[in-house]
């Protein structure tokens, strides 16, 4: 199943809702500097790099996935550019240190108190993190529904209170908020409804591709009636001053 499921998601632009206008207003908030030291933590494809790259023209970004062909996916975007640095691994083991961490849609997987703890020794002093991570928008959420439905796989989404508590569990402290915008998550889904569109002739012939192209596809379709409850809410987040 894990090969069909890449099979579905090579080659898209993105893996994930977003767009450079969140990484813009991330390192505005961060202030980070020209020459800052960056993760790009999760980086799927490498989407991200070109707007971290604006942000920090001469800076380093190391671009870190456990996937090797989005790794691979990656080295053929960046090229040959001195900039970047691209490695398969776990992107919970860096070792900076890092002025900014950037986590698109990939923290879950670590969880966010957890992938903070295990982040802050890659930190320079003053390092900061952003990270996007699922959300309800209202408060309390819905108990059942089409939003529901669609984060069933992932019942520990919760609302930005929820989030902000598992920032500070880590010794952290958020700076600022932002919603990814629908305009995001709709690009993204049209890219990947093209992709689906694309795989079904083969998957006739492939009950595991067909498996995952119908919860894609499920995916797409339940997303526009989730929308107006949930999303990603993307955080900057720092270090907390000792007490």
């Amino acid at each position: 199943m894990d090969a069909a499921f890449f099979t579905l998601y090579q080659q898209l632009a993105r893996e994930g809702p977003g767009e450079p206008e969140d990484v813009a207003w991330a390192t505005s908030v961060a202030q980070i500097k020209s020459n800052a030291s960056i993760c790009d933590a999760g980086c799927g494809s490498g989407a991200d790099i070109r707007a971290l790259l604006k942000a920090a023209p001469v800076g380093q970004v190391l671009a870190i996935d456990a996937h090797e062909p989005f790794v691979e996916e990656v080295r053929a975007r960046v090229g040959n550019d001195p900039r970047v640095t691209v490695r398969a691994g776990d992107m919970g083991a860096v070792e900076g240190p890092f002025d900014f961490i950037w986590c698109a849609g990939a923290l879950y997987f670590l969880g966010v108190t957890e992938g903070l703890e295990r982040w802050r020794n890659a930190l320079a002093p003053d390092g900061l993190v952003a990270f996007s991570e699922p959300c309800w928008f209202n408060s309390p959420p819905p108990a059942t529904g089409p939003a529901m439905n669609f984060w069933a796989e992932y019942p520990a989404i919760t609302d930005a209170a929820g989030i902000d508590r598992r920032v500070r569990a880590a010794g952290f402290e958020t700076i600022a908020t932002r919603r990814i915008s629908d305009a995001a998550w709709a690009t993204y889904y049209k890219s990947l409804q093209a992709r689906v569109v694309e795989l079904r002739p083969r998957a006739k012939a492939d009950p595991e591709l067909r498996a995952v192209l119908e919860a894609g596809q499920e995916e797409i379709d339940g997303w526009e009636l989730a929308r107006h409850e949930s999303g990603y809410l993307l955080s900057v987040v720092r270090m907390a001053a000792s007490p």
